[in-house]
Formats: C-alpha cells, structure tokens, sequence
C-alpha cells in the first residue's frame, strides 16, 4: 500500500510542495473559524427548529401526536443519513469545498421555505374553528410543501456535515496532522467544542425567541443564521486547500467484493513468491493479514494476462489494487466498534421523554419558568465543561506529573464514554421512580441535572474519541466519510430506538394494562423502560470489549507508547 509522506510543519505565510493550488500560501490554522462558523451556524439553525416543531405541527397543522412524531422521526432521520451520500458525492466526484457549498445554499433555501409556512395563510390549514372545536387536516399540496422545506434542509444539513470535519482536517494536512498527536487532538476537541456550543445557543436563545415572539420570528432567525453561514464559508474561498476527487470509492469497494468472489478458487499463501498488483509509483507492501479473503481481490495470477505493458489491469472488475483492498478492509474493521457507538446512541435519542418529565415538574427559578425543551441544553453544557476539564486541565496536568507528554487512548475514551451512558439511565430510571412517588409539580426539576450531566459527559467521550479513531484508522481518500460515521449511528440509533420503543409498548399493554409508554407519563411506568435501555446498555459495554479486542492495537499506537503514557 502506498505509503503518505510526510511533510514539514506548515507556518502562515509559506509554501507548501507540489504544483496548482499547492504553490501559494493556502491552508493553515486560519481557515478554520470559517469552516467550523459555517458548520456552527447550520446546526445552530436547525437545531433550533428542531425542539419546538412538534408543538409547530400540532397547533398549526392540526396533526396528531402521532402524526407529528412521525413526520418529525423521518426527518431527523433522513438529516442523519443524508452525509453518508454527500461524503460519497464528495470524495468520488464533487469534494468537500463544493459539497460544503452547496449544502449551505441548499439549506438555507429549505429554511426559507420553512419560514414561508409561518407568513403565507395557504402554506397551512386555517386556525380551528373554536365554536365547534373543528379543525382542518392539511391538504395535499400543503404537506407537500412542508415535507419539501424540511426535507431541503436536512439535504443541505448533510452536505455541510459530511464534509466539514474531513475539509477542516485537510487544512492541516500540511502541518503532519496525521503524525502530530497534539494538533490532531486539539482539532477535534475543539471541533466538538464549536458544534456543542452552537446547539446550546440553539435549544435556549433560539426556543426562547419562539416560546415568546412566535413562530414567524422564530422560523426567521435560523433563516438568517443559514444566510450568514453562506457568506462566512464562501468569504475563505481563495485561502482553502481544495483535493480534488480521484476515485469512486463505492465503486471501488464493489470491485473488490466482485474480484474477491471471482478469485476465490485462489489459494492464499504467505510466501513472497505471491505477487500483488500495486498502483504505479507505489512502495510494494503486501496486503495486511487482516481479512486475508479480500487479498484475493489484488493477487495476480499471470501477470500478462491480468495487466498490460503499462502496469493496469487489464479488468479492474478481476484485479484490484492492494490500495483499493486495503481501504475497504478499513472500514469493515472499524464497523464493529463503530456499532457500539451507534447503540449507546440510543439512550441520547430518549430526549422527547425527558422533556415530558420536565414540564411535569417545577421549572421555576424565582419568577422565570425554564421552557422544558430548554433542559436538554445542560447536556450541551456538561459536553462542553467535559472538553474544557479534559483538554485545558486534565491533559496539562497529567503531563506535569509524568514529565512527558499524556493521553487517553480513542478506544478507552469511547469505553467509559459507554459506561457513563449506562449509568445516565439508571439515574433517569431512578429519579423517574422517584417523580411517580411525590407531588412532580412541586418537584424541582434540578433533580435532572444529574441525568443530563451524565449524558453529556458520555456523549462528549464517546463522541470525540469516535472521531479521532475513525481519522487514524481510515485512509486520506476515505475522511469524508470518516466524517459522517457518527451521524450515520446517530441516524440507525434512531431507527433502533423507534423498534425498541414499538416493542416495549406492546408487550406492556397486553392483557389490557397501561402501557409503560403511556401519553400520560403519570400513568406510565418510563422507569422501567429506562431499566430495559440501561440492561442494552450493560450488554453493549460486553459487545464493546469484545470488539476493542478483537480489533487490536491502533495505527501508530506502538510508536506513540514510546512517547507518551497510554492510559
């Protein structure tokens, strides 16, 4: 496989090697605020359109709790899953610079749309006729148009998200940021600290603005906040490093599965007479022993057949590249440990029945009552106190004591993230139990803090840690979609807590009894089902340690414990 060469720390002001956009003075620390604004300002909008649509949808829409849910379920959804296609637009044909873009102008168009439900009287039904407590479903045409605008935004969502990290990580590729474990560290620390802080804003100054000068200035602001992140990301054009798509990687990891099958009556050896087929100008490495089926994709077995005078294949659907191997061993290995985070995804998707807890209890400080939907700001919050300890106080001072440079491993960090998660619910499942027993409207709802701390901290672990693994692990031409495995597990933890959800809400109420999931959180028993998301979350602890195992020792991760102490 070919091997990336390094390259000497870049300062502002010099020259990188090579030819094209590579001869003047490009990339460097000084691109980020513009890239990282941009992505801060898009989830700053549409996370602040998110908390209160389901209260939108009823009272101006006239739906149901049911219908609402859903239509709101598809569309954190698709905004979840939509930058695993932008990432394969981006690296296979498009880039980032230019998914980036268009996503922004996509979503801010989506946002306007949106905007438009709030000031054109046919956009919705009309207001419910109060002397007979009528009310008129939307027509067609109007859910139509409301589908469009969020589904516009969750397009433009995901071009932004599938790309931001990756195009950031790519500004500093001249820096060795690969081989640089503090610049590495800090980048995505930080990263996370931006995305963080932009959704806090957006679940209080912005549900605040809606709670209290409605929907049209509410549904404006995040319009604005999208206008602004087109300008911000576009005002950089000329200092950002821009790659250029190569290669199909889709393509290219069907034509390994394809060669593989083809090839394999092929006898694996591990003799060095066995030859592999390289891309011109590459070192030749033999393929890992690490899914060794797959090296039959990239064997050659008569080498005039198989490849012309020039060195290529003659059918790249029989005969891969070991480079072409490789990357897609890459991500079959990362999958495991990547399916845990998407389970402990599961309990952050539970946001909706905290907030029914909420606004059951006293939400008053002095004369000032928290809007419910604001509480799940404190997890925003203790992420964010989590990055400051961990980066600014922790590091620093582990480092003075040992007298050499101090780190936690990814994997370790997404292990307790996973563990804190586990025990986020059984606190929930606790102070739920507690609610159910006492008077919940004198009950101050301070008693959630815990339980929203905790899954800060476990999400910021998790979540930072999943990045860097993802970035070490995964090749150069696969970061884009290094970037979009977090909301792709955010995106199935959806799916997986909408049937675990369906499930227990079944099996509860048979018999004719009272659903534990019950529309009237007093008659139901949400404790219990906290108990069954924390027996998941157990089980996925086990399923976690057995695929950190498995998986071995990361990149470099010898060479690092010669440096630095691994925790």
């Amino acid at each position: 496989m070919e091997e990336e060469r390094e390259e000497p720390l870049l300062e502002l002001g010099s020259r990188t090697k090579g030819g094209g956009d590579d001869d003047i003075n490009k990339g460097g620390f000084r691109t980020l605020p513009f890239i990282l604004g941009a992505e801060g300002l898009e989830k700053m909008a549409t996370f602040g359109l998110s908390p209160n649509m389901t209260l939108y949808l009823m009272g101006n829409y006239h739906m149901g709790m049911t219908t609402a849910s859903n239509v709101l379920f598809l569309w954190s959804s698709a905004t979840n899953f939509m930058p695993i296609i932008w990432a394969i637009i981006a690296d296979s044909f498009l880039g980032q610079f230019y998914a980036i873009g268009f996503g922004t102008i996509i979503c801010f168009l989506g946002s306007i749309l949106l905007w438009s439900t709030t000031v054109i009287p046919n956009a919705k039904p009309p207001p419910c006729d109060e002397s007979s407590t009528h009310c008129c479903s939307p027509t067609f045409p109007q859910f139509v148009f409301l589908c469009s605008s969020l589904g516009l935004i969750s397009i433009g969502a995901g071009g932004i998200r599938s790309s931001c990290l990756a195009f950031g990580a790519n500004q500093l590729r001249t820096a060795n940021f690969r081989k640089t474990s503090c610049v590495k560290d800090c980048y995505f620390t930080w990263y996370y600290a931006s995305t963080t802080f932009s959704i806090l804003v957006a679940l209080t100054c912005i549900v605040y603005i809606q709670d209290n000068m409605g929907w049209g200035v509410g549904f404006a602001v995040p319009a604005l906040l999208l206008l602004l992140a087109v300008f911000v990301f576009l005002s950089a054009s000329l200092w950002y490093i821009k790659p250029k798509s190569k290669t199909n990687l889709v393509t290219d990891f069907v034509k390994v599965a394809v060669a593989s099958c083809r090839n394999r009556h092929f006898k694996l050896s591990d003799m060095t007479d066995v030859v592999y087929h390289h891309k011109n100008g590459s070192s030749d490495i033999p393929p890992s022993q690490k899914l060794r089926f797959l090296n039959k994709a990239c064997m050659v077995n008569d080498r005039q057949h198989d490849t012309t005078a020039n060195g290529f294949a003659t059918n790249s659907w029989n005969l891969c590249t070991v480079d072409q191997v490789e990357e897609l061993k890459s991500l079959l290995r990362v999958i495991p440990i990547w399916s845990s985070g998407m389970i402990m995804y599961v309990n952050v998707c539970q946001a909706s029945f905290t907030v029914l807890q909420a606004a059951s209890m006293n939400r008053k400080l002095s004369s000032f009552e928290f809007p419910a939907a604001s509480f799940s700001a404190l997890t925003v919050i203790s992420a964010i106190i989590w990055i400051i300890l961990y980066d600014r106080v922790f590091l620093p001072l582990a480092s003075t004591v040992r007298g050499r440079p101090v780190r936690i491993s990814a994997k370790t960090r997404m292990g307790f993230g996973i563990f804190l998660s586990f025990i986020a619910m059984l606190v929930t499942a606790a102070v739920e139990s507690i609610r159910r027993t006492v008077d919940a409207a004198n009950m101050s709802a301070l008693w959630l803090v815990p339980q929203y701390s905790l899954t800060g901290f476990a999400e910021a672990l998790n979540a930072i840690a999943q990045n860097e693994f993802y970035f070490s692990e995964l090749p150069r031409s696969m970061w884009s979609i290094a970037a979009t495995l977090n909301g792709i597990g955010l995106a199935l933890a959806n799916l997986v807590a909408s049937f675990i959800l369906n499930c227990v809400d079944m099996v509860s109420k048979e018999g004719g009894h009272e659903s534990w999931i019950s529309n009237d959180i007093d008659k139901g028993h949400y404790d219990y089902y906290y108990l069954v998301l924390a027996g998941l979350s157990m089980a996925n602890m086990v399923y976690f340690l057995v695929c950190s195992s498995s998986y071995g020792p990361l990149k470099g991760e010898r060479n690092l414990a010669e440096e630095e102490d691994e925790f």
